[in-house]
């Protein structure tokens, strides 16, 4: 029903939406509809919540994942088939997203905390060649 109110114009505010939503019938709390808006992907423009537009729902730009690595990585670790990557504080995630983006054949999946990235590969001799690609890429 939101997304029905919201297609016919823009909402000035939740308490607008609230008002439309107990017009129709359905009575929310704030907590609920502010959870609702989150999870609709609802915009908040100078004239209400609207749908975003497809610049908004585009994924965004990732710099290219050679310049991250080269920006961000301090030392690269190989442990069987994983690699530890560590980065500058609060760069870890930015590096994993490259990295997944890049889809590397070598990497089965990517876990990034902070300033620490997990890298998961098939085997070791796997993990083995995309320490030496990381490591060429930082050279």
């Amino acid at each position: 029903m939101i997304l029905t109110l919201v297609k016919e114009g823009p909402i000035e505010s939740q308490d607008g939406l609230r008002r439309h939503l107990s017009k129709r019938g359905f009575r929310v709390n704030q907590a609920t509809l502010s959870r609702d808006i989150h999870e609709l992907g609802l915009v908040k423009t100078s004239k209400g919540y609207t749908l975003p537009s497809s610049e908004q729902l585009a994924e965004p730009h990732l710099p290219p994942v050679a310049r991250l690595l080269r920006q961000f990585v301090r030392d690269v670790r190989q442990a069987q088939n994983l690699l530890v990557i560590k980065t500058v504080v609060g760069s870890a995630q930015p590096v994993a997203a490259a990295l997944d983006a890049a889809g590397w054949a070598e990497i089965v999946g990517t876990v990034a905390g902070d300033d620490t990235l997990l890298i998961v590969s098939a085997d070791k001799k796997t993990a083995h060649r995309l320490a030496l690609r990381v490591q060429e890429l930082l050279d």
